[in-house]
């Protein structure tokens, strides 16, 4: 086994769960939208069996749909009335444009002004705003949940509960399809999508491990785990612009903590080769946070036996993936 990964503590059924309840009940608000993805077998050379959850391949070719549904659906109108808004790189701000075109109010993005253009052309197209800022003040306006100048629903893309319920479902999806998973490789943004599909499984498939995947650009939990307190990183900006940031958000270590069996740091040339791999060998595009699972699979970071990686977006700009597909190092 190569690379960074530490493990975390006993994986306890504390507070800190997504209820299964809240879980299902997301499953039957969300259905009507959101589509049970696919999973694959990745027929490649690694220590483990690989299988793939295409998230991809969601209306907005990213799981955030099903966060964003959850949350707005059950929210009250009043709060949505006047409109909804988030701050996202582009996958979440997709997903809250969807269903704020869907119930014809208006849709705000407070976005870093290093998102990708093709995320950004994705949230004009579904008719929502976005306003740029540096990634400091994005950062911030993430934890205060405000904005100068913006009303209306806020939905924060990691710690609102019904956010993470949404995500929940794919760990249902997963037991279901697929028996004897030993383990469940999920990106890391924030760590909405780890506490979600670790609650489920928790509850459905307890002795399923869930590990996190980080880029090493930007790997607080690894840090955080090795160092057994929340810790802060240097971070850097890259083409895996989905995943990766300087801390864990507040709340999130107490969730992490006995929820993830372990957390990896993936190298940036793994993760675009891994890119590679899935558009050339399963003809899957993923994104650079969709591809740091199979990246980590295939280094061998949750050893041997079935092993299931979240592939959570495909929405990846152009350029870089013809980049990748050349040979060219997109870092």
């Amino acid at each position: 086994m190569r690379g960074p990964c530490t493990r975390a503590g006993s994986r306890h059924r504390g507070r800190v769960l997504i209820a299964l309840e809240a879980i299902e009940r997301a499953r039957s608000i969300t259905a009507d939208v959101v589509s049970e993805s696919p999973l694959l077998r990745l027929y490649a050379d690694a220590p483990c069996e690989v299988w793939l959850k295409l998230e991809c391949l969601q209306p907005i070719g990213s799981f955030k749909l099903r966060g964003a549904t959850s949350a707005i659906r059950q929210s009250d109108p009043a709060e949505w009335r006047v409109g909804v808004w988030t701050t996202s790189a582009g996958n979440m701000a997709q997903g809250v444009c969807w269903v704020a075109r869907e119930l014809g109010v208006p849709a705000t993005v407070v976005a870093p002004d290093h998102a990708p253009r093709a995320k950004l052309d994705a949230i004009e197209r579904l008719g929502g705003r976005v306003i740029p800022v540096p990634f400091e003040t994005w950062w911030e306006t993430m934890e205060e949940g405000a904005y100068p100048g913006v009303e209306g629903l806020f939905v924060h893309p990691v710690l609102d509960e019904r956010v993470m319920a949404g995500n929940g479902v794919i760990g249902l999806e997963l037991a279901e399809r697929l028996e004897g998973i030993d383990a469940v490789l999920v990106p890391w943004g924030g760590g909405g999508l780890t506490t979600g599909v670790a609650s489920a499984l928790a509850a459905v498939s307890p002795e399923t491990r869930v590990i996190a995947c980080e880029p090493e650009t930007g790997a607080p939990l690894a840090a955080s785990l090795e160092a057994g307190e929340p810790v802060q990183v240097d971070y850097a900006p890259s083409f895996v612009d989905g995943a990766g940031s300087k801390a864990l958000l507040p709340a999130m270590w107490d969730r992490a903590r006995p929820l993830v069996a372990a957390a990896v740091a993936v190298p940036l040339r793994e993760v675009a080769a891994a890119v590679g791999l899935l558009a050339t060998r399963a003809h899957v595009v993923a994104e650079g946070a969709g591809a740091l699972s199979v990246a980590a699979a295939l280094a061998g970071h949750a050893g041997e036996g079935r092993v299931v990686c979240i592939v959570s977006g495909g929405n990846i700009d152009p350029g870089t993936l013809a980049a990748i597909l050349e040979g060219d190092d997109p870092a």
